[in-house]
Parts: structure tokens; C-alpha cells; sequence
């Protein structure tokens, strides 16, 4: 798997870097609503990117709160260069409008995306493993800068607006989080030229959230909320 975020097509230039912030939150201090495996999560996905050279920063429990996780995001944006690249994983409790934070913040996506936007990398990629995580089209619905509007920013999503996002307790990841995973190590290469794009990776990530939580009462369907220009941006070589 390969994040160093080389564009296909066009876009052929090679990206000299990958900055990656990875955010988990298991404890929020409440056994009620303490989680058991988005701490995994964030460690089971530096590994796949430990292979390749990312430049990542993790931040999880206590540590993965509002301000850290703001402060950590300010400073990415600000040292990615015009050929540059970012990834943005959460994996936690979230609500609409946003994820919440160790300190029980929320963590707003418009807030996200004004952040996000002051960049001068090339593209973003942002995945979020929370309920309700879908509910960021709201934000393009408003043409406040995703999508089309604003076309070097991508949300992968691991619910809809108004569903759950389940934890896999036998295998110890979030369904999203571990289709993830399988997809950038190469089960997502569907035209089998050893590559992965973004819509090659949200397509494998669907039908394999879709399929996993057919029997729950809830059924996760990720949302792929970007720019169709980033629909071929390679994610992963391996």
C-alpha cells in the first residue's frame, strides 16, 4: 500500500509527501459510552501506512482532544507543500454535524473544512469511522467548500447521515476501519493494475460495510462526499 497520493490521468505529478494525522478515541471517561476498538483502529492503520513513507502523527484517548487534535491539523496544513498531500482518519463517537472528541467536544466538519481548506497541498483525503458521519453533505449541500465547490477535498464516511457506525468486536476494528485496511492493502484493486484509487477504495469499502452489517438492525451505508476529479487519485501501490 502506497499513500504517497500520485494522481493518475491529468494529474501525473508525484506528490512528494504524505502527511497523515490519525485520531482515535476509545475512553471518554463513561464505561456507558467508552468505546472498544477506535484506539485499534488508528494503530491497525499506522501499520499499513508504517510500509510506506508517511509522515504520520497519532493521537489517541486523552490526548485526541479538541485542541490537540485542532492544533495537530493547524500545523499539517501548514507544512504541506503545493505537491504535497494529506490524510485525515477519525475513529470514534460522532453525532450530527460532526465527531466528538476525548473531551467530549464536538468537533464540527464545517470547522474541519475551513481548516482543511487553507492548505496548499494538492489533495485531501478525510476518512471519519463515526456515527452519523454522513451527515458532512450537508456541508456541500450548502456549498460551503466540499465537493465540486471546492475540488482537492474528499470525505469518506462511514455511515449516513442518520445511521450508526458499528464496531467489529470479533476481529477487533470498526467494519469501516477494517474495509479500510483490506482495501489500501489491495483487496480494493478492482482492475487489478496493482493500484488503488479513491473510488476503487470507497466502492470496496461499500459493498463490504453494506455486506457486513446486513443482520444488525442498523445497516452502515459509507457516503463518498468529493470532487468527481478525485475519483482516480491513487491511494495505494502494492
Amino acid at each position: 500500500m502506497m499513500l504517497v497520493l500520485t494522481v493518475a490521468g491529468t494529474q501525473s505529478l508525484t506528490a512528494q509527501k504524505t502527511y497523515a494525522l490519525l485520531a482515535g478515541v476509545s475512553n471518554y471517561g463513561d464505561e456507558q459510552v467508552n468505546l472498544h476498538n477506535t484506539t485499534k483502529d488508528v494503530k491497525d492503520l499506522k501499520k499499513v501506512l508504517d510500509h510506506q513513507a508517511v509522515v504520520t502523527s497519532v493521537v489517541t484517548s486523552q490526548y485526541a482532544n479538541l485542541d490537540n487534535i485542532t492544533r495537530k491539523l493547524g500545523a499539517m496544513v501548514k507544512l504541506a507543500k503545493p505537491e504535497d498531500n494529506i490524510l485525515f482518519f477519525f475513529s470514534g463517537h460522532g453525532d450530527t454535524g460532526g465527531f466528538i472528541t476525548s473531551d467530549r467536544a464536538m468537533f464540527r466538519y464545517q470547522k474541519l473544512v475551513e481548516i482543511l481548506r487553507k492548505t496548499k497541498a494538492r489533495n485531501v483525503a478525510v476518512f471519519i469511522d463515526a456515527c452519523m458521519s454522513g451527515s458532512v453533505k450537508s456541508i456541500s449541500a450548502n456549498n460551503f467548500g466540499v465537493g465540486n465547490a471546492y475540488p482537492k477535498i474528499a470525505f469518506l464516511t462511514a455511515s449516513d447521515a442518520e445511521e450508526l457506525s458499528i464496531e467489529n468486536n470479533w476481529v477487533g476494528n470498526g467494519y469501516f476501519a477494517q474495509a479500510m485496511q483490506k482495501g489500501l492493502r489491495g483487496k480494493a484493486d478492482k482492475n487489478a493494475d496493482r493500484e488503488v484509487t479513491l473510488m476503487e477504495l470507497f466502492t470496496y469499502i461499500y459493498n463490504d460495510v453494506t455486506f457486513r452489517t446486513r443482520n444488525h438492525e442498523s445497516v452502515q451505508h459509507p457516503q463518498f462526499v468529493g470532487p468527481e476529479s478525485m475519483h482516480s487519485l491513487v491511494l495505494a501501490r502494492w
